[in-house]
C-alpha cells in the first residue's frame, strides 16, 4: 500500500507539473497574441480550488489529474458581445492560431531543456558501463562480448553510464543489427562488435533490453553475510547480528545473497528456520518475516541488508557540468530522447515494435515512484523524458490533439480556405476513438505486467 500512495503522489505531481507547463503554453501565446482565456485548469471534473483574476480568467485545479485546458473565448462556441470580438482565438490569423495551438507541446520540449540543465548542473552519480558477465550462446556472446569490457559506444553514440546505454539499445529495439564499440578496462584498444537482433525478443515487461542480449552489468561482490539489521525488524527479533553467514533457509542451502533474498520472500508473516553461522558455530533460528506488498503480491520482509564490496574508484563517475556545458548536455540529451521517441512510434507504426511495448499511467506511475525514490536529480531526468513524449503525442496528427488542431490549420494555409465544420467533426470523433484505443492498449499492457 505504501508503495502504491508512494507511486500514485509521485504520479500526480508529474503529470501535475508537465500539464500546467502544456497548458501555460497555449496560454502564454494566446494571450500574447490577444486573445481572451475564460479558464485555465489543471485537470479534469469537479473544480476543488478555484480563482478568478481581476482579467477575468478562471483558473481552476480540477479532480482528475489526468490532464487540463485552456479554454479560449471562440465565436463558434461562444456568444461573443460586439467589443470582444477582436479577442476570439477564430478571429486570429491562420499564423497566430498555429503559434498558440503548437505553444503547448513546445513548452514541453522548453521544460525538458530547463529539468536536464538543472540535472546535469546539480551532477548525476553514475558508474561506467562495464559488463560483468555475458550468457553463454546469448546475442552478446555470439557476437564476442566479454567480460570486464567497457561499452563507449552503441550505434554511433557515446555511451557514458547504463542509462544512456539502455536509452540506445531501445532506440535499436526492432533493428536487425546493433553496432556496439568496446574496449578493455586495462587497455585502449578498442573493439567493434555487430549484434544480429534478427531474433531479439525484448519483453520490456520481464527483462531489461541488457538482460534479453544476455549483458549483465558489472556489480560488486555481494557476500552472502549480513552488513545491518534494521531496528525492530522481524530479524532484530530473530537474533540475527550483523556479520553472521547465511546457510540456508527452511532448510534449503543458500549459495548467494540472491537466493537466500528470494527464499525469504516466500514466507510472508510465516515461521521459517534460518541457518547461519556465528564464530564458525553453526545455529538455526526461527524468524517470521513481515508481509510487504510489491506489484501486488504479498512477499517475506527480514529487514536486514548484505556485505558488499566498494566500487571501484577508477568506475564511478559524476556527469555534471558548469553552467555553460550545461547547457550543451541538455540540449544533446533533449536532441537523442526526442529522435529515439520519433523513432519508436515510427516503428510502432510500421509494426517493427510490438504494441505490447506501450505503458499506460500505471507504468507512468510506476516509472514517476521509481525516479522520485532514487532522488531529486533522476526524477528531473524522469520528468524530462515524459515531458517530450507529452510534447511528441500531443503533436501527432490526431484531430483531437494538438497536431489534428494544426494539421487543418496548415491546410487553411496552403488552400486559403478553412477546413469544413462536418470534416472537422469527423475527424475529431475520429481521433478519440483512435486515443481511447491507444490509452485502452496501454492500460491492458500495465494490468497485464502488474497481474502477471
Amino acid at each position: 500500500m505504501i508503495e502504491f500512495l508512494w507511486n500514485l503522489a509521485s504520479f500526480v505531481v508529474a503529470l501535475g507539473i508537465l500539464v500546467t507547463v502544456h497548458e501555460y503554453g497555449h496560454f502564454w501565446v494566446a494571450r500574447k497574441n490577444g486573445v481572451k482565456v475564460e479558464r485555465f485548469s489543471v485537470g479534469f471534473g469537479k473544480a476543488i480550488w478555484r480563482k478568478t483574476a481581476k482579467d477575468g480568467t478562471e483558473y481552476v485545479l480540477a479532480m482528475i489529474p489526468l490532464g487540463g485546458y485552456v479554454k479560449m473565448l471562440d465565436e463558434r462556441v461562444d456568444e461573443v458581445l460586439p467589443q470582444d470580438k477582436d479577442k476570439t482565438f477564430n478571429s486570429k490569423s491562420v499564423y497566430q492560431r498555429i503559434a498558440i495551438v503548437g505553444a503547448g507541446p513546445m513548452a514541453n520540449f522548453a521544460f525538458a531543456l530547463v529539468a536536464l540543465y538543472l540535472m546535469f548542473l546539480i551532477g548525476v552519480p553514475s558508474v561506467k558501463p562495464v559488463i560483468g558477465e555475458v550468457s553463454p550462446q546469448s546475442i552478446a556472446d555470439k557476437a564476442q562480448l566479454r567480460e570486464n569490457s567497457e561499452i563507449i559506444s552503441i550505434g554511433g553514440k557515446t555511451t557514458r553510464d547504463w542509462q544512456e546505454v539502455n536509452l540506445a539499445l531501445i532506440g535499436h529495439v526492432g533493428d536487425k543489427k546493433i553496432t556496439i564499440k568496446t574496449k578493455t578496462r586495462d587497455s585502449l584498444y578498442i573493439k567493434t562488435s555487430v549484434l544480429n537482433t534478427v531474433d531479439w525478443h525484448f519483453a520490456p515487461d520481464k527483462e531489461t533490453p541488457l538482460a534479453s542480449l544476455g549483458i549483465t552489468p558489472f556489480r560488486p561482490t555481494v557476500h552472502n553475510e549480513l552488513a545491518a539489521v534494521a531496528e525492530d525488524s522481524p530479524a532484530q527479533r530473530a537474533g540475527l547480528l550483523v556479520a553472521d553467514k547465511l546457510i540456508a533457509v527452511a532448510g534449503k542451502e543458500t549459495a548467494d545473497w540472491q537466493s537466500f533474498s528470494n527464499q525469504i520472500k516466500l514466507f510472508p508473516a510465516q515461521e521459517v528456520l534460518i541457518t547461519i553461522s556465528r564464530r564458525g558455530q553453526q545455529l538455526s533460528l526461527p524468524v517470521i518475516p513481515d508481509a510487504i506488498e510489491r506489484s501486488g503480491k504479498l512477499i517475506g520482509y527480514l529487514g536486514v541488508g548484505p556485505k558488499i564490496d566498494a566500487w571501484p574508484e577508477n568506475l564511478l563517475i559524476d556527469l555534471s557540468y558548469g553552467p555553460i556545458d550545461a547547457i550543451t548536455e541538455s540540449a544533446k540529451r533533449t536532441w537523442n530522447l526526442t529522435t529515439l521517441t520519433f523513432g519508436m512510434i515510427g516503428k510502432l507504426i510500421v509494426g517493427d515494435v510490438s504494441v505490447k511495448n506501450l505503458s499506460g499511467p500505471i507504468g507512468i506511475a510506476q516509472g514517476a515512484g521509481s525516479s522520485a525514490g532514487h532522488g531529486f536529480v533522476y526524477f528531473l531526468g524522469f520528468l524530462a523524458l515524459i515531458s517530450i513524449n507529452l510534447g511528441i503525442i500531443n503533436l501527432l496528427p490526431l484531430p483531437v490533439l494538438d497536431g489534428g488542431h494544426l494539421l487543418y490549420y496548415l491546410i487553411e494555409l496552403f488552400t486559403g480556405k478553412e477546413v469544413p465544420e462536418k470534416v472537422q467533426e469527423a475527424g475529431f470523433k475520429f481521433g478519440a476513438l483512435a486515443l481511447l484505443m491507444l490509452m485502452a492498449i496501454g492500460l491492458f499492457n500495465d494490468f497485464s505486467r502488474v497481474l502477471g
